[in-house]
């Protein structure tokens, strides 16, 4: 009884997805695709209609314009007809297929690049923007809008599959695109776009190509064995080439979505405070290596003390390596959202007062590192000064400032506090002092003699 059911769901499966009946003839479906493969007269016309169309659609950021082109466009007519052409080894339809591809691209691309050279707006919108970073996702859009192509032609019943297929694959948009990145000189648009253009093409004929072999249409009459097993192994070579770098694509794609969802609930999370709040916060993923930008505004927060903080929980949210960049009153707020002219008053006041102490800030540290260098410059001359000035057992430099009796100004004085045995004579001290100012680059050290009771003492 089981087997019974069972045999019966698989024969409704079957009956379900079975193609029998529902396929033209191979002739007439060939008929209908090398008759789309042809580019001249009124098909030349409407292609370059549609790119001035679709090119207005992305100058004017219109989603709506950009659909009517890729409905009027008659692009995928020679790319059906290459996956054809290497399914049945036509190769006098795989020629004129590729020919008539190439010199419709062409077109395409000049006819843009002329519209946008004579066009007054040339601001990169969205929908420009999105033509230019392709990824594996528009590998599987060809490939899936392609095997869907190719099953309506062969079919009885088209429907309205191939504008569907038209308008998911987008193929006139790149090529838009790639001439607004030669109008405007933006090469790194024109490659991107190009690229898309490419996957969308190869990747159609692939489906095209599988299509074919699995409706089992014949193929032509005399065939090349030979030549046939090396165009299929170019044509696997290639879809495996341009696949590749869309890989690459979609993985720097996916590692800068995952930065941003970390990096918003970072700050979400991390950047809670009594009296403080977040005003504005973004992230930028830039060559591998992230970075986070925050306004805080209220009670200002020691600036050292909440970087250091923030920075220790980084590695909580896989947000290692990233830079946290903290402002707080960040003079580029809006001020028309102060209510209140005081309310602006006390906002310009704090600003100041911030920027003069981070100035303050600043300074201090720069005193402190002149000073840590100073304390530890002594340890790093006495191993020069055995070899050079044998004489010097002790060495200590530093920086004094003498007030005299009678004077209101103070002067600053470098010292060198030296230990020596024997005692140098006058000239080695003059090599001495010579050496010292030019090692450490100060125009004037004088040099104090200490007992060998101080420095043992010490």
């Amino acid at each position: 009884m089981s087997n019974n059911i069972i045999s019966k769901l698989k024969d409704t499966m079957v009956s379900y997805f079975s193609l029998s009946g529902y396929l033209l003839p191979q002739d007439e479906a060939e008929q209908s695709i090398r008759e789309g493969v042809s580019f001249r007269g009124t098909n030349i016309v409407i292609l370059i209609l549609a790119i001035l169309i679709a090119s207005l659609g992305l100058n004017t950021n219109s989603t709506a314009v950009i659909i009517g082109a890729m409905l009027i466009s008659p692009l995928m007519g020679p790319i059906i007809g290459l996956g054809l052409g290497v399914g049945i080894m036509d190769f006098d339809l795989l020629k004129r297929s590729l020919r008539n591809l190439v010199m419709a691209a062409g077109f395409s691309v000049i006819a843009s690049t002329l519209y946008f050279v004579i066009s007054p707006v040339s601001e990169g919108h969205s929908e420009l923007l999105a033509r230019t970073s392709p990824t594996i996702y528009d590998v599987l859009i060809g490939f899936v809008g392609g095997a869907a192509g190719i099953l309506a032609i062969g079919s009885r019943s088209k429907g309205n599959v191939i504008p569907g297929v038209a308008i998911a694959t987008a193929l006139m948009p790149p090529l838009c695109t790639a001439g607004y990145g030669l109008a405007t000189l933006q090469f790194n648009y024109f490659f991107g776009a190009f690229y898309l253009f490419l996957i969308n093409s190869i990747f159609i004929a692939l489906s095209t190509f599988i299509g074919v072999k699995l409706m089992k249409y014949k193929p032509a009459a005399v065939v090349d064995v030979v030549r046939a097993r090396k165009v299929r192994r170019i044509v696997y070579i290639t879809a495996l080439l341009t696949l590749l770098p869309s890989v690459y694509l979609t993985y720097n794609m996916l590692r800068q979505s995952r930065f941003q969802i970390n990096a918003a609930r970072f700050v979400e999370e991390e950047c809670v405070f009594p009296a403080t709040h977040v005003l504005a916060s973004s992230s930028a993923w830039h060559a591998g290596k992230g970075e986070i930008n925050i306004t805080l505004i209220g009670k200002v927060l020691p600036q050292d003390s909440l970087q250091l903080a923030l920075s220790s929980q980084l590695k909580y949210f896989g947000l290692e390596g990233t830079a946290i960049n903290i402002v707080q009153g960040d003079n580029q707020t809006n001020l028309a959202e102060l209510k209140t002219n005081s309310i602006r008053d006390i906002y310009d006041v704090t600003i100041s007062s911030l920027a003069a102490k981070q100035a303050t800030i600043d300074s201090l540290k720069t005193v402190l590192a002149g000073q840590q260098e100073a304390d530890s410059i002594a340890a790093q001359l006495i191993p020069e000064l055995k070899v050079v000035f044998p004489q010097v057992r002790d060495i200590a430099v530093s920086r004094a400032i003498f007030a005299g009796a009678g004077a209101h100004e103070l002067d600053t004085v470098n010292v060198a506090l030296i230990n020596c045995k024997p005692a140098l004579n006058q000239a080695r001290r003059d090599e001495l002092r010579r050496y010292l100012e030019a090692r450490l680059r100060l125009n004037d050290i004088r040099l104090v003699d200490v007992p060998e009771a101080v420095t043992a003492a010490e």
